[in-house]
């Protein structure tokens, strides 16, 4: 064997053993990365692939977020890596919706389990998107449906097209939810008006707009917090 093919056994088998020492806790983005990449790319040392990923990317949950022809273009990145660093973003989801979904409380009474699921879903995507939350008469989580996607400072959407969904889902609440990719949370103008419209049109329908959250990576704007929905 090659000193330097022995070189990287042996680092990713310290690698291995520390995160089975205490499930990862403690380890740096860089090698909870090497982890992954290490069952995608069996004959390479993968430290410096993770440490260009985090160059480009910034941090491990960009990294996981980040779209897969991006991923693709660091070096020795092809789709069963790329695939496999998505795969944990898609379980982060996973994880989030069930917590959401299976709380025998309405989901309005933990904000922050609400705001992580919406954080999974829409926080890392590069352009605006609205979300959708049907909730039941009891305000339990029912389905989300992502309505719109558009530029990176807005969307367009018709309060009659969101209403014309709810009475699809045969549910009596909503929860709007859209992302702010520059990071300010604070609503528009557009953002209020439009809250307002679809707050109307809802009621004339005999539906109710519980909640507007405007998401980020790292922050969140609630307009039920705020007074702005009631």
């Amino acid at each position: 064997m090659a000193e330097k093919e022995a070189d990287y056994i042996g680092h990713r088998e310290r690698v291995r053993k520390k995160f089975l020492a205490n499930n990862g806790k403690g380890m740096a983005d860089y090698e909870l990365l090497e982890l992954l990449l290490m069952m995608a790319i069996p004959r390479r040392d993968v430290k410096p692939i993770a440490k260009e990923l985090l160059r480009k990317f910034g941090s491990f949950a960009n990294v996981v977020n980040a779209p897969t022809n991006k991923l693709m273009e660091i070096n020795y990145i092809k789709e069963t890596s790329a695939v496999l660093l998505k795969s944990v973003a898609a379980a982060v989801q996973k994880i989030c919706w069930e917590n959401l979904a299976n709380d025998d409380k309405p989901v309005l009474i933990n904000i922050d389990t609400l705001v992580d699921y919406c954080r999974s879903s829409l926080a890392y995507s590069d352009v605006e998107e609205l979300m959708i939350m049907y909730l039941d008469a009891s305000l339990k989580l029912v389905d989300t449906e992502v309505l719109q996607k558009g530029s990176l400072t807005g969307v367009t959407v018709a309060p009659r097209e969101i209403v014309q969904h709810a009475l699809d889902k045969n549910v009596p609440n909503i929860i709007m939810v859209h992302n702010h990719p520059s990071g300010n949370v604070r609503p528009s103008e557009n953002d209020c008006v439009l809250t307002r419209k679809i707050a109307q049109a809802c009621e004339l329908m005999g539906l109710k707009l519980q909640e507007h959250i405007i998401i980020s990576r790292n922050g969140y704007f609630s307009f039920r917090e705020k007074g702005l929905i009631s």
